[in-house]
């Protein structure tokens, strides 16, 4: 061997090997350690024979490095996946000689520049033997003028290339966990702070980047009752394909990991039926649950334009990185409904406020009548309206109204037709003009599908007469001193649906027993755990057993048995409003 040592390179040249294989141990990276070789070779081998070398990068792909003629220096370049394709057999065969290249590398070989010498030849490529299969190929040939098997000396140094690549082949994957879990304990620093779900997500993405390199990628939120894709952040997705990609639980390899809450790597996935093509360019993917409590809560999608680009060392970093994200997202999730809780309680603290300034401060009193009314709030602010409105001597406006709709919009409504009425009454109209034209006001002022169903009537206490139109509100009822009843239902339909209507009125007698009963279906409508109904005969009932009380007590026992009727769970604003006529 030692003949043949000599005859290949002299002592001098031995010398220089020698000094270039020393540095090989300062070489910091896997591309370094490519470049140290090649320079050896080129040292030996004119850069027109021997060109310079395609490798496997460690994510995935190739890399073709060779010599720029014109720049007197290296060039590299990460070839397309097809490229790729057409080497990545060749990896796995046990070569003794070198082959041709493939054709697709050929046309990139020869629009880099590569030698006419190395063309001619077929552009061949000479295996650089790795651990199992080959490390990579250089690109040219050694000894003679056309590919041949090399010398013992050129095998030796082809041998020490193979394990120099896969060693730091195998020191960047270490470094590369080693980043990982320093990236997931920093992560995990920043996602503890409290955010909304979206900013979680989008940290979540960026780390994902540096941690695991990908072309696309995507978390993506699972909302379990609904059975799909409650919230998405990604990258490298055509935002006009998003729909794509939010997927039912079950559809596609994202669906299909929701579902079983398993991970998976697919290494082509023109392979895989589960495959939604979002991107053409995709060739790889890699899914994994996000779990917490034995419960699936989302998914992580990564994708590659490289075939099989992801390993188990990927996939154990991503699921490491899953359990940081779960505990990130489920706080988010917490701090998100926290926030939401607030904003509706300052809501609904403002919409009470307004609600509560509607309400008469104190019930009328007036000779011959015994009036009580009053508002128990549910905890969701609801639209009811009740109010006392002195018109002259001996006569009063008495109105109930309700709101579609709660909160904060419901109490502008009630606002605005509370303003309308009062203004209309000022103007002395007949009571089913005041109706009517607070009914245009309303359907000029509010969102379509808005309204306000109302009640509106006088009464005259010296004549003890009542009269009356209703807007599509429950009908008051009028409990006589016999029994019977009777319902104040004249008028038209709700407020707000229609720009011209025209309301009735109508005039009710009133005699000493007479009880009447205003309320709102906070009332009627009242729920048990049965889902029945607290209902109008129910409500009769209770008006006709306690007539021998005082209005305010019989509004007290109506409001205690709807109470206990819900199981103490009131279910929407209770308003009611008691005349007695003594």
């Amino acid at each position: 061997m030692s003949e043949q040592i000599m005859s290949f390179s002299g002592p001098a040249s031995l010398e220089k090997i020698a000094g270039r294989l020393e540095h090989l141990h300062q070489a910091r990276n896997y591309r370094e350690t490519v470049q140290i070789f090649l320079e050896i070779f080129r040292e030996n081998f004119p850069s027109n024979q021997l060109w310079g070398a395609v490798v496997p990068q460690i994510k995935g792909g190739f890399l073709l490095t060779g010599w720029d003629f014109e720049k007197k220096e290296l060039f590299w370049e990460t070839l397309k996946p097809a490229v790729s394709d057409s080497l990545r057999p060749l990896l796995v065969e046990t070569l003794l000689e070198p082959v041709k290249a493939p054709a697709v590398l050929a046309e990139v070989l020869a629009r880099r520049g590569c030698p006419d010498a190395v063309q001619k030849a077929g552009f061949p490529l000479i295996p650089i033997p790795g651990g199992t299969g080959n490390a990579g190929f250089l690109i040219g040939f050694l000894s003679d003028a056309k590919p041949s098997e090399p010398t013992v000396w050129e095998r030796l140094l082809l041998v020490l290339f193979g394990l120099h690549l896969e060693m730091h082949k195998k020191e960047e994957k270490l470094k590369a966990e080693g980043l990982g879990k320093e990236l997931l304990y920093q992560t995990s620093k920043v996602l503890a702070s409290p955010l909304e779900l979206s900013e979680v997500l989008e940290l979540i993405m960026d780390a994902l980047r540096v941690l695991i390199p990908y072309d696309a990628a995507g978390v993506f939120i699972i909302d379990k009752k609904k059975q799909e894709v409650a919230e998405i952040a990604t990258r490298g997705y055509d935002a006009a394909l998003e729909s794509d990609i939010r997927l039912q639980i079950g559809q596609g390899l994202i669906g299909w990991v929701a579902k079983t809450g398993e991970a998976v790597i697919v290494p082509d996935v023109s392979k895989d039926s589960r495959y939604v093509n979002a991107r053409v360019e995709t060739r790889s993917e890699m899914v994994v649950p996000i779990t917490s409590g034995g419960r699936t809560i989302g998914v992580f999608n990564l994708e590659s334009d490289l075939p099989d680009a992801f390993g188990e060392p990927d996939l154990k970093l991503l699921s490491d990185f899953a359990v940081q994200a779960a505990l990130s997202i489920e706080r988010a999730q917490l701090f998100t409904e926290r926030m939401e809780r607030r904003r509706l309680q300052g809501e609904l603290k403002i919409a009470r406020q307004i609600q509560t300034t509607f309400f008469p401060k104190q019930n009328p009193q007036m000779p011959g009548f015994d009036i009580y009314g009053g508002n128990v709030p549910s905890e969701q602010v609801g639209g009811d309206y009740y109010d006392f409105i002195p018109i002259i001597e001996n006569q009063i406006g008495i109105a109930i109204a309700d709101v579609s709709g709660k909160g904060i919009p419901a109490g502008l409504i009630m606002a605005a037709f509370r303003a309308s009425l009062k203004a209309e009454i000022r103007n002395n109209y007949a009571i089913r003009t005041i109706v009517a034209k607070v009914n245009s006001l309303l359907h000029e002022s509010i969102e379509a599908g808005n309204y306000v169903t109302a009640f509106y009537g006088v009464l005259d206490s010296k004549n003890k007469i009542f009269t009356y139109s209703n807007g599509g509100h429950n009908p008051p009822m009028v409990v006589k001193a016999d029994g019977s009843r009777k319902y104040l239902s004249e008028g038209g339909v709700a407020l707000g649906i229609f720009s011209d209507t025209a309301y009735k009125e109508k005039r009710c007698s009133l005699h000493p027993g007479d009880i009447l009963i205003f309320y709102t279906d906070g009332v009627t409508e009242a729920r048990n755990e049965r889902e029945e109904e607290f209902g109008l005969e129910r409500l009769e009932k209770l008006a006709h057993t306690n007539r021998h009380l005082p209005a305010r007590e019989i509004y007290g026992e109506i409001e205690r048995e709807v109470y206990l009727f819900q199981n103490h769970q009131r279910q929407d604003d209770f308003t009611l409003i008691v005349l007695k006529v003594l």
